[in-house]
């Protein structure tokens, strides 16, 4: 990111939540949930 937008850029990135969606688009809303204080987590299937 620093390399498109330069040093003294200011700008918010939202390339994991992107991610996040395209993950959950693909695998189901519930396959991916965030854990406070922990971060993303992915469940294994049963």
């Amino acid at each position: 990111e620093r390399h498109i937008y330069g040093w003294n850029e200011e700008v918010e990135s939202n390339a994991v939540e992107f991610l996040i969606h395209a993950i959950r688009k693909k695998l189901g809303a519930a396959a991916i949930r965030n854990v406070r204080g922990v971060g993303w987590m992915v469940d294994r299937p049963c």
